[in-house]
């Protein structure tokens, strides 16, 4: 995990993140989700926001300058924007390149979202996990099991786990 890099998104992150996503999440979901609604969902999940990249709280993993992994955290939850005036923070858009799984990439990502969440007075962490990643942070000490549907656009919705954490 040492020689793992996490530094804040810029925007020259984007293209690659796209990347990543586009290559990472059809392998990774696969196994959890039915390809009817991996076919309609994908699209709408392998784009990075631009906003999010760039807001200071949403984080890329890097290895010998190579994005291996990013995610982050807001106050706004997702779909309400970046802000939001409350003590509860929002973990948002994770993704590990499928060839790094189990590398200490997300353990990387998820402990500076933690340190920085904290650093900011957030008192705790709310999370819309999608089944896959489901045991990654319930290892990170969320909590939750509660199935909840994600409207995407065009009315897509995308099957959830809802899940929350104390900082």
């Amino acid at each position: 995990m040492a020689d793992i890099v996490i530094r804040p998104g810029r925007a020259e992150d984007i293209a690659p993140l796209d990347a990543l996503l586009a290559r990472s999440y059809p392998r990774l979901l696969a196994a959890d989700y039915p390809p009817s609604i991996l076919v309609t969902a994908i699209p709408r999940i392998v784009k990075a926001q631009p906003a999010l990249v760039t807001c200071g709280t949403y984080f890329v993993a890097e290895r010998d300058g190579v994005l291996l992994g990013a995610g982050g955290w807001t106050r706004g939850a997702p779909g309400t924007g970046l802000r939001g005036a409350s003590r509860l923070g929002h973990v948002r858009h994770f993704a590990t390149d499928v060839d790094a799984v189990r590398q200490g990439v997300g353990t990387a990502l998820i402990g500076r979202v933690f340190e920085t969440a904290a650093a900011a007075g957030v008192q705790a962490l709310a999370c819309l996990s999608t089944r896959t990643a489901a045991p990654f942070y319930r290892h990170a000490g969320f909590r939750g099991d509660e199935e909840v549907d994600i409207t995407l656009d065009a009315g897509i919705t995308f099957p959830a786990i809802r899940m929350a954490k104390a900082l």
